[in-house]
């Protein structure tokens, strides 16, 4: 044997180890403080869950390898959430509210999330139940969600209340670039690929305000031109934080234009601040999450690890994206 072979294996098992410990650190506090029983709560929103939620804890528990919590989530999200006439699934769940859903409209975010969730565990564990389940999500998004106009191919954000006589309203966070990719491999003539670039060229050209930055809430004209939709806040803010995260998982390398006004901001005013008013500059007058610092630190390649997760000081939303912003810096092992 040759006698670097030993070291070489040593190396090997030990780089293992790392990734392993890495995407582990932070899982046992998510689940103890965010998830009950099958259900992922908001803590920052009155207890609510969302599909958004189930998805995120569904992608974290695939990948922490914890098929029981994993099973647990989508047997939950399947019963409640699960629209009856598809696939998709309805928004919001608020236990507090009789019935808990009061609005059967979906996310298409949500959808992404749990589709690829699902692809992502039949790959796992070699389940065909998870993966019958992924195919008919995704097919379903495809067609119901999946519009061509103004010259782009582009997805909605939901079933109901986007397409309006003369634009239609698209949310650039619920553009999960990591699951597009994989959908467009899985399905090629579903029209994911063009999804991908169009959204990509979209999102150069949504730039406002000092910084250049996207909206949470963004209009698509008949002409094609771009503004931030009417009936939500002018902000890059609690939505859009979530596409440069997106983004660097896809595999977007850290020099891309497209990273470029994220990281300019985040770096401009002494501290990371949670939004800005993209029609006048008002800056937030409180700082961002540890999620959202967590994301600005992936765009600058810092290796801050996963600090405790205090359920008592910080909500599910910040540790959902603290936890995910090291899935995405982990991106080679986990695209």
């Amino acid at each position: 044997m040759p006698r670097f072979l030993p070291l070489l294996l040593l190396c090997c098992y030990c780089l293992q180890a790392c990734a392993s410990t890495a995407s582990n650190q932070g899982w046992p506090a998510y689940r103890q403080h965010y998830i009950a029983g099958g259900r992922v709560v908001d803590t920052g929103n009155h207890n609510v869950s969302h599909s958004e939620s189930q998805g995120f804890g569904m992608l974290l528990a695939e990948a922490n390898a914890d098929r029981q919590t994993f099973d647990r989530l989508w047997q939950w999200t399947r019963h409640h959430l699960q629209r009856k006439d598809d696939a998709l699934f309805a928004w919001r769940y608020d236990p507090a509210a009789k019935p808990p859903v009061q609005d059967q409209n979906n996310a298409s975010d949500g959808d992404l999330l749990i589709a690829w969730a699902l692809l992502r565990a039949a790959e796992r564990w070699d389940n065909d139940t998870y993966a019958q389940a992924a195919s008919a999500i995704r097919q379903a998004i495809a067609r119901n969600l999946i519009r061509q106009y103004a010259g782009y191919t582009v997805l909605l954000p939901g079933l109901n209340g986007f397409e309006r006589p003369d634009q239609l309203i698209l949310n650039p966070s619920y553009l999960v670039y990591p699951a597009l990719q994989a959908f467009a491999a899985q399905a090629p003539a579903e029209g994911w690929r063009d999804v991908l670039q169009d959204s990509q060229t979209l999102l150069l050209k949504a730039r406002f305000g000092t910084y250049q930055l996207p909206p949470d809430w963004l209009a698509l004209k008949q002409d094609g031109s771009l503004q931030p939709a009417e009936g939500w806040p002018k902000r890059f803010g609690f939505d859009a934080v979530r596409v440069p995260l997106y983004l660097v998982w896809g595999g977007m390398p850290a020099d891309s234009p497209l990273l470029s006004p994220f990281r300019n901001f985040w770096s401009c005013c002494g501290q990371v601040h949670a939004w800005v008013a993209l029609d006048n500059g008002t800056l937030s007058p409180y700082p961002a999450s540890y999620g959202v610092k967590s994301i600005a630190n992936l765009l600058d390649g810092q290796i801050t690890g996963i600090a405790p997760i205090d359920g008592e000081q910080e909500d599910y939303y910040s540790a959902s994206l603290r936890l995910l912003a090291e899935l995405a810096r982990q991106r080679n092992a986990i695209p």
